[in-house]
């Protein structure tokens, strides 16, 4: 690697992470917005024009808040809790391609901060460390809420991840590499992985929400059992930094999500609009202009699954958590074992949309239940 390619690549990697943080900033400003529209109220308006600089006041209270640590807490691993879990949520975005290739002169440089042959791999074990730093700051805290909470995050990470895990082995079947930027290169244009497997997303996606400890999987910080679950004790930035990672790995869950599911910076008609441009404004100019547009693409592509998220929150209410670990254990880990085994069939056969019949018959029993289902009576009301 020459000392060009080493300069683009840290510029590379240095915007990535601040795009990281400022999305995952602006994103309590979107989600209180959000909010506000679904339940007929006004958002955030007092901080500039629409509420616009709410994040920065937040980041400011937090800052100047009073930095408690309890009397009987172990302080070390205190002050380590959140900061274990922002660094591992920081850390999941590396290897995630948010772009084709930046061409200058003859170098192909990717829009990725690192690539590694086994990046989906990396993102499951980073992922996976996240859940010490609820569970160190929940039993250094020394209060039960805080621990019961910190508990509750160890046994529904551990959990759904496995389903987690399970749900994209089909993916990787088909596709033959660990490497997410092989994987999305092999959804080129409208060739998405979603089509070939809506089960195994549907799974993805519903473990995503039990991953990030979001409504209705958010038992970890249940306030009407918990108080505030496990950073019931913390202040200032510490309680900051857990707020921040949960909408870091928001963000990062909904660009995995658009990766492996959504083709990432594919999009129908990509190789008409590289060809024009590159036709037009010169190879290299061409390149990063159509390198650009699919970035967006992407970024479009993570927006939505955001506000996914967010509108998941105000409409749906909190699961039980006997409710949660039977989903997890009861439903999605046999289902994708079937889903793995389905689609084996499928690429043995050549059938390609075999997960499909899954789903039909999922749909189908669920209908012929309901239709069996005792219809209730409605007795009219007495005057």
């Amino acid at each position: 690697m020459n000392l060009t390619e080493l300069i683009i690549k840290a510029i590379i990697i240095l915007v990535l992470f601040g795009v990281t943080l400022l999305i995952a900033m602006y994103s309590t400003w979107a989600e209180r917005k959000v909010a506000g529209f679904i339940q007929i109220r006004f958002g955030p308006n007092r901080a500039g024009p629409g509420g616009i600089f709410q994040p920065l006041a937040d980041a400011g209270k937090m800052f100047f808040k009073e930095d408690f640590i309890p009397s009987q807490a172990n302080k070390w691993l205190f002050i380590l809790g959140p900061c274990l879990a922002i660094l591992t949520a920081l850390m999941s975005s590396a290897v995630i391609p948010f772009g084709e290739s930046i061409r200058f002169d003859d170098l192909l440089i990717p829009v990725q901060g690192i690539e590694i042959n086994i990046g989906i791999l990396y993102i499951f074990g980073v992922v996976s460390l996240g859940v010490y730093g609820l569970m160190v700051g929940g039993w250094a805290s020394n209060n039960k809420f805080s621990l019961l909470g910190a508990i509750r995050a160890a046994s529904q990470n551990i959990s759904y991840e496995i389903a987690f895990g399970l749900s994209i082995i089909a993916i990787l079947m088909m596709t033959g590499s660990l490497s997410i930027r092989a994987i999305v290169a092999e959804q080129h244009g409208i060739a998405w992985n979603v089509f070939n497997q809506p089960l195994g997303f549907i799974i993805f996606l519903t473990c995503a929400f039990a991953e990030c400890n979001r409504t209705p999987f958010d038992l970890p910080e249940c306030e009407t059992e918990l108080v505030g679950g496990y950073h019931t004790e913390y202040s200032s930035m510490k309680l900051g930094f857990y707020l921040f990672a949960e909408y870091i790995n928001m963000f990062v869950s909904s660009a995995v999500i658009s990766s492996l599911y959504f083709g990432g910076y594919n999009y129908p008609g990509m190789d008409w609009v590289r060809e024009t441009l590159t036709g037009s404004l010169g190879a290299a100019t061409g390149h990063n202009l159509a390198t650009l547009i699919g970035t967006l693409v992407l970024f479009g592509k993570i927006f939505f699954f955001i506000f996914f998220f967010m509108w998941v929150r105000w409409t749906l209410p909190r699961f039980r958590y006997d409710q949660l670990m039977n989903l997890g254990w009861k439903s999605f880990i046999p289902l994708s074992v079937l889903n793995i085994v389905v689609t084996g069939f499928g690429l043995l056969f050549d059938i390609k949309y075999a997960s499909w019949v899954i789903v039909i018959v999922m749909v189908v029993l669920a209908v012929a239940s309901q239709a069996r289902a005792p219809k209730e009576v409605v007795q009219p009301q007495r005057s």
